[in-house]
Order: C-alpha cells, then structure tokens, then sequence
C-alpha cells in the first residue's frame, strides 16, 4: 500500500556537473537550496543583493548583475525562487522596492502583481540571462513557504498566480518545490516551528529529489567521494592535539588534494 503520493519531476533536458557555477536569486527558500549547493562545493552565489521575494524584484537583481559584473557570462544553472506576488512601490516615485528598509509603511503602497505582469519579469529576468551565456540552464521554482500576513487562503491566491506566470514564460525548467512539499510531504512535520517554513528536513528531502534528476553521474560521484571529508571536517575533537587526530587530518587532507586533483574546479 502506498501512503503517499510522488510528485512527478519532470526531465529539464540538461544535467549540473560537480562543482559548476551556479546562482540563486529569490525568496528565503532560495538561500535555504543555494546554501545546500554550497555545502556541497558546488561554486554557488545566493542572493548577492539580498532575499528577494517577488518576480520584479528577481528581474532586478539580474539587472544589477548584467551591469556591475560579468559572472553571468559564466554562470551554468540559474536558480530562481519566486516567493510572492505582492510588491512594495514607493509612493514618491512609483518604482517598486526590493526592500522597504524598516521605513514607514505609509510612504509604500502595495500591489498584488497579475500572471501577466509575474511572467513578464521573469521572462525579462530569462532574457537577459541568456543574451549573457545563451548556455545558461534557468530553474524557475514557487516556495513552498507560506505567507500567514496575508490570510491562508490570500497566500494560496498568491502562489497559484506565481504558479500560471510559471508556464507562461520560455527558456526555463520547473522544478516543483512547493508540489513536493505540500503533495508529497503533507505534514506540519516538515515545517519549523513556526509552521510556515520548510524544516531542514524538508529541505533536505528536496536536495535529494532535485539531485536524482538534476545532477550528472559525475556529479553525484562527486558527492559520494566528498560526504565522508566533509564529516570528517565538520567533526569537533575530544582532543585536537592528540597525535590520532592530527594523523586523521594528514590523511583527509590528502584525500582532499587528491579529490582536487580529479576535480578541479573543487575547492574548499
């Protein structure tokens, strides 16, 4: 007997090898995925302006990065988290904040966002990506993070319009965080303790099912060779001076230089 069910994900028609440069922009569940990846030395950015949380601010984000960097160009796998649908505009400009900065709520006027206008700037957000590197591989995902200010079922409403924008838009993969988390999981059991974030197992959990279909086999092989250094690394000694320990660092530390050597674009 089943208990539960599986959510189909479907193939992005590309695989992410070891240790390639990735980024991840959009709401705390990006830097909740984006941190895994950097656990797992994969040369990942997240957030490098801060959370953002809806598709517009998203678009800025990769604007700023188009203008003051050329990493883009070298980016293999974008990751691209959309959290809400509600922007902030400032009143006095009418632009569309990425943070109110603690200011008065009275100088903003908040917005809900329509597929239209969602699709639109992350197609935008697509677009410039790909006059970057075209090879970019673009992940678009909905947290599964629930948004209590707005009542339940606002928050549904919020996420079902950020889920239609999702297939709107060309040139991207959909990985689907927020169908795992509340058609497969389906339990406050996976959430923290404020019943509104994904818990770390939960977290855990969809690393996992994104790495059985995202990852390469040379990639997964990595991960296999690194878990046991990387335990052994995070280990806090009884006894950091003793002479067994200093040998157990000498030969991971070789295991390492060796793992470099295989993979060179790993690095501690």
């Amino acid at each position: 007997m089943d208990f539960r069910t599986i959510v189909d994900i479907e193939d992005p028609g590309f695989r992410i090898g070891p240790c390639e440069e990735m980024l991840f922009v959009g709401s705390c569940f990006a830097d909740s995925i984006g941190r895994r990846f950097q656990e797992e030395k994969f040369r990942a950015v997240v957030n490098p302006y801060g959370v953002m949380y809806n598709p517009a601010s998203i678009l800025h984000t990769i604007q700023k990065l188009s203008t003051l960097h050329s990493q883009l160009s070298t980016i293999t796998t974008v990751f691209l988290t959309l959290g809400t649908n509600h922007v902030y505009r400032l009143k006095e400009t009418g632009e569309i904040v990425d943070n109110c900065q603690k200011r008065p709520q009275s100088l903003f006027d908040e917005e809900e966002l329509g597929v239209d206008a969602c699709a639109d700037y992350l197609q935008q957000a697509i677009d410039i990506l790909h006059a970057a590197n075209p090879d970019t591989h673009i992940v678009i995902t909905v947290s599964p993070i629930r948004y209590r200010k707005y009542g339940y079922h606002g928050s549904q409403l919020s996420k079902a319009t950020l889920l239609l924008a999702t297939r709107q838009v060309t040139g991207a993969s959909y990985f689907p965080a927020y169908e795992i988390v509340n058609d497969e999981l389906r339990d406050y059991r996976f959430y923290k303790e404020d019943m509104l974030h994904p818990s770390d197992q939960a977290v855990e959990y969809i690393w996992q099912r994104f790495s059985e279909i995202y990852l390469n086999d040379e990639a997964k092989a990595f991960l296999r060779e690194w878990a046991p250094l990387k335990a052994t690394l995070a280990h806090k000694p009884f006894n950091p001076d003793s002479e067994e320990y200093r040998a157990l660092m000498d030969k991971t530390m070789l295991k390492i230089a060796a793992l470099q050597k295989k993979y060179p674009n790993f690095a501690l």
